[in-house]
């Protein structure tokens, strides 16, 4: 019996190229990019993602510029941009919100906001595994080599190094700014309750139907995430003694998760839909129907 030793990323006698082990600051594996065996469109679920994710940072970007009409309040309704609540800075003083105060902070007020929950969103495990699918290639998809493969040695990123430097070991922080989302989901069902106050008492207009789904998702979300499981059952040894908390992970933390990418879409444009609805209430463009 004669035992061949193979040469991690050469060919080997029975066909097939031999496996690299994953290691920190080891070679990347697998062949190259440009040997793709999948004849469908495999491509289309990343580019689809790519350009969701760039539509909003667009958006974002451009409603943080606009620096107006973020507040419908002179027009009988109490609708806040989720993109600048809470408003705390002299702009919103200039609006007509009474929370504006900060009288040293001029530019808008929509890039402090965006800073907390766009750092969760961004170190969130399912929007890491979309960017890195779609704008890395690491990998795009099931069966299609990684961009920075190098079996050949002409991979585009010579070395595996995982999250352990910087930039990528920032994503460690996400546990940290789950909480910083429970008070953002916090603030923005404060609005969606604001958002039925209306001139001469309680209303219900379709800018209140907008805000509070938007609550919703965003809470759908928050809670659904990872962290949030882990802080209510994963250091618990024995679930028998912890029987509230059991439940509460199980039926509902646990569920939530099961459809985190969902929400997390869902919530993404439901902040843009909101957004855009006060902005053309706020502006004149059209006229907020009151349902009762």
């Amino acid at each position: 019996m004669t035992v061949v030793e193979e040469t991690p990323g050469a060919p080997n006698p029975n066909g097939g190229v031999a496996p690299i082990p994953v290691r920190i600051g080891g070679v990347r594996g697998g062949p190259p990019l440009r040997k793709i065996l999948r004849r469908d469109t495999w491509w289309l679920q990343p580019a689809l993602t790519a350009l969701g994710l760039l539509g909003f940072i667009g958006y974002s970007i451009w409603a943080a510029l606009r620096n107006g009409d973020f507040y419908a309040g002179a027009y009988g309704r109490d609708y806040l941009s989720p993109l600048y609540s809470p408003c705390l800075t002299h702009s919103c003083t200039t609006a007509g919100y009474v929370w504006g105060g900060w009288s040293w902070w001029r530019i808008s007020p929509a890039w402090l906001i965006l800073a907390f929950p766009g750092a969760f969103r961004t170190t969130c495990y399912y929007y890491r595994k979309a960017y890195y699918r779609s704008f890395w290639f690491s990998p795009p998809a099931c069966a299609v080599p990684d961009a920075g493969s190098t079996a050949e040695g002409n991979g585009l990123r010579k070395r595996y190094s995982g999250e352990t430097r910087f930039p990528l070991i920032l994503q460690n922080i996400h546990r940290y700014t789950w909480y910083f989302a429970v008070i953002f989901a916090g603030i923005l069902t404060w609005d969606a309750i604001a958002a039925f106050r209306f001139p001469n008492g309680i209303g219900l207009g379709v800018g209140t139907i907008i805000l509070v789904i938007n609550a919703v998702f965003i809470w759908a979300y928050t809670l659904g995430c990872h962290a949030c499981r882990h802080l209510c059952g994963g250091g618990l040894k024995q679930f028998s003694k912890h029987k509230s908390r059991y439940w509460l992970w199980k039926n509902v933390l646990t569920h939530l998760n099961e459809h985190h990418q969902l929400f997390a879409w869902c919530s993404l444009f439901s902040i843009i839909v909101s957004d855009l609805y006060i902005y053309l209430v706020a502006s004149g463009t059209i006229t907020d129907p009151r349902i009762f």
